[in-house]
This record gives structure tokens, sequence and C-alpha cells, in this order.
């Protein structure tokens, strides 16, 4: 039988890590950490946090072994230790989505009408571009794009739909990626599209989450 003692232990280094993710902020930062690497003064920008405060909130998920460092010339970038983190999260808002009513219903106060919108999974993507059915749209900021998007997909963001339609095969469907489940910009890419009669559905999860699984991923030369 195992003592005490080695159970309060184990559990403790558990604890550290339930500790580091019981914050919206640190959440929020991890989120922005699953797309790439990111500085400590772009994650302050991003997440609308003091630089300072950020620092502490990535000592924290540092400690956690949930993040790393590494300094290039004066800057400190962090980055996932490892895509177990973001299915870690993922775990995380499922339990949160079975469990907590309160997720449902901020998703329907934020994200009105657009519960209702088509989304496919990762898989089926993954068998319709191997059949040349789709065209993929990675909506995300270019930056995170060029760090890793889903092969063959083209960056274009909501805003400048209208511009480049004529670069769209509407004779395929579309389906939009961003961030994850919960970011906006796929459900405005579909909105958009589906504004000038081009048949667009969504990615029910992110480029995190299509990574996490093991699916490919390209990632643009510099």
């Amino acid at each position: 039988m195992s003592s005490p003692g080695f159970k309060q232990h184990v559990n403790a280094q558990f604890a550290l890590i339930a500790q580091a993710l019981a914050s919206p902020q640190r959440l929020e930062i991890l989120d922005y950490l699953a797309q790439t690497e990111r500085s400590v003064e772009e994650l302050s920008q991003l997440a609308n946090l003091t630089v300072a405060n950020t620092s502490r909130h990535l000592q924290i998920l540092k400690q956690a072994a949930l993040v790393n460092v590494r300094t290039d010339g004066k800057r400190r970038c962090y980055r996932l230790t490892g895509d177990d983190v973001v299915q870690l999260i993922a775990s995380l808002r499922r339990t949160a989505e079975l469990h907590l009513a309160e997720v449902e219903r901020l998703a329907h106060t934020y994200l009105t009408d657009k519960q209702a919108m088509e989304a496919i999974s990762a898989e089926e993507l993954l068998t319709r571009i191997q059949r040349d059915e789709v065209t993929v749209l990675d909506v995300r900021p270019q930056a995170e794009y060029a760090a890793g998007h889903i092969p063959g997909a083209i960056h274009l963001l909501p805003e400048e739909v209208a511009e480049r339609l004529h670069e769209l095969d509407d004779s395929k469907t579309i389906v939009a990626y961003c961030r994850g489940p919960y970011c906006v910009y796929s459900y405005q890419m579909v909105q958009a599209l589906r504004g000038h009669g081009i048949n667009a559905v969504r990615l029910v999860d992110g480029l995190p989450e299509w990574k996490a699984a093991g699916l490919p991923v390209y990632t643009t030369p510099t």
C-alpha cells in the first residue's frame, strides 16, 4: 500500500496544474500561446494586461510546467511545453460545457444565432480535403497562420471577403477555422460568405486542437 505521505505529495503536484489554470487571464494567455510563440510584450497587448502582470501569470504557468521560455536578445519568448497542454484545456472546456449551465447561457448570449451554424469535425474535414471537396480558410491573424496552418488553407480575414471573393472556388464548400471553438472569427467568416450566397461551414475546433490530434500542419517558410 502507498503511504499517505506519497499521495499527499503527488496530489500537491497535480494541484500545481489546477492552480495554474484557475485564472481566466492565464487561460487566455495559454490560448494565445497555443497559436504560436509570443513575447511577454505581445501577450500583454493581446490580453490587455500590464507587462508586469503578464510576467507574473507566465511565471505561475512556468512553475506548473505548462510553458517554457527562451531568450532572443532582450526578448523573452514563451511557448507551450507540448500539445498535451492543448488537450488538457480542451478537456477542461468539455467538462465545463457538460456540467456548468452558465457556459451554455454565455454561448447563447454572445453567439446569438451563430449556434445554429453547421460545424464539421476535424476527421470529416481531413476526408473532404483528401477528396478535394472543400476550400479551407484560416481566419486568424497573419503571424499565427505563418506559424502553422492546415495544409492548403488560404489566409483570409472576414473583413477582406468582399475584395477577395474572386479568389475563392465557390463550386466547393468553404470551411473556415480560427483559434478554437469559442473564437468568433470563423463565425464571422461563415456569416460573411453566406451573405454572398456561398456555401460555408466552420471547423468545430481550431488549429491547436487539429495539431494536438496529430493531423498535418504546414508552416510558412520565413
